[in-house]
């Protein structure tokens, strides 16, 4: 578990955060040809951009199929699942994904309709819609589950990201409260468990030295650095 999490200093967060990029590029020199900062690259910038340009929200086959390759590549490898998603029609991926951006805010709704996709379960479609709906889901990804307490062990359920995704609301909402620019997303807390837990996988704490968490009061424990998983 991550001390980040149990964290309320915005300030805390935000130095995290900042230093996504660099946990990136250091992560992706263990992949192939730097795979994964060419992907998490399109996945947080283009792919977005392009979600919201449509007047419909929409996502299609290849878009799908990339977002696939971005997921196994930042995660767990599964060579199965991407043949799966593959397997769909555009027809299908573009009306079921429509039809699921057009269910929010009823998240749990729209997850459902897009795990009806080959290959597609709760964590893919969380995906989809964080990139498409950053302040109403998270990716439900390994490395963010493991950093909140209570969610282990992790199941890849609908009601798995359900209790997954109430927590990151809730600490959204916390910071928000308190961070005079209120710029915090379910996706954005996402990104810096991610980063917290990879560096500390990866053995990359040198990266994250100058960044200490700021425990509340009621946790009752002095600062201490952000070094534990």
């Amino acid at each position: 578990m991550s001390a980040l999490f149990s964290c309320e200093d915005p300030d805390s967060w935000r130095g995290v955060f900042n230093k996504y990029w660099h946990v990136v590029e250091a992560r992706s020199k263990g992949k192939k040809s730097g795979k994964l900062l060419d992907l998490d690259k399109w996945y947080q910038e283009e792919l977005p951009t392009l979600i919201s340009s449509r007047a419909e929200k929409h996502v299609s086959l290849s878009e799908l199929v990339k977002l696939m390759e971005w997921k196994l590549t930042r995660g767990k490898f599964r060579p199965r699942l991407q043949q799966l998603v593959a397997s769909n029609s555009e027809d299908t991926v573009e009306k079921c994904s429509r039809k699921a951006f057009s269910l929010l805010p009823d998240v749990q709704a729209a997850i459902a309709e897009l795990s009806t996709l080959k290959g597609v379960g709760p964590a893919t479609a969380s995906a989809v819609l964080a990139a498409g709906a950053p302040e109403q889901a998270a990716f439900m990804s390994d490395e963010a589950m493991e950093s909140i307490p209570g969610l282990k062990p992790i199941q890849y359920t609908a009601k798995h990201y359900a209790l997954y995704l109430d927590k990151m609301v809730e600490r959204t909402k916390q910071l928000n409260e308190v961070d005079p620019l209120q710029d915090w997303t379910p996706h954005r807390l996402e990104l810096c468990l991610w980063v917290m837990t990879s560096a500390t996988q990866q053995q990359q704490l040198q990266l994250l030295q100058d960044i200490n968490v700021k425990c509340s009061d009621s946790d009752q424990r002095p600062t201490k650095k952000l070094k534990t998983v």
